[in-house]
């Protein structure tokens, strides 16, 4: 058994520095997410930092409610966006750690 234990110590080692690497990347990915056909865009890391919100002039004449009704679409856009992209990251990391009865990624 003491060999068991060394082993999932050492997997769970090998992920725990797995995640600190994916969530360095993670910190470098960014997505877009856009409403109103592209009339709004907001990029974003995968660390839900916002790095660009763009607005087409066309829009700024229009009425507020629509732009932050915009704006919010767009907003939400980039954040399943980036659950989907950490997502897929974080799937690839537990791969290969079975431990019995822990089910993960959490």
């Amino acid at each position: 058994m003491k060999g068991g234990l060394g082993n999932i110590m050492k997997q769970a080692q090998a992920m725990q520095e797995n995640l600190r690497k994916a969530q360095e990347q993670l910190a470098t990915i960014e997505v877009t997410g856009s409403s109103g056909g592209g009339m709004v865009s907001i990029t974003m890391t995968c660390r839900h930092d916002v790095k660009r919100v763009q607005i087409d002039p066309g829009l700024l004449q229009d009425d507020k409610e629509v732009l932050e009704d915009l704006i919010a679409a767009a907003m939400n856009d980039a954040v399943r966006k980036v659950e989907k992209t950490t997502e897929e990251k974080m799937t690839g990391l537990t791969a290969g750690l079975n431990i019995p009865g822990m089910k993960l990624p959490f």
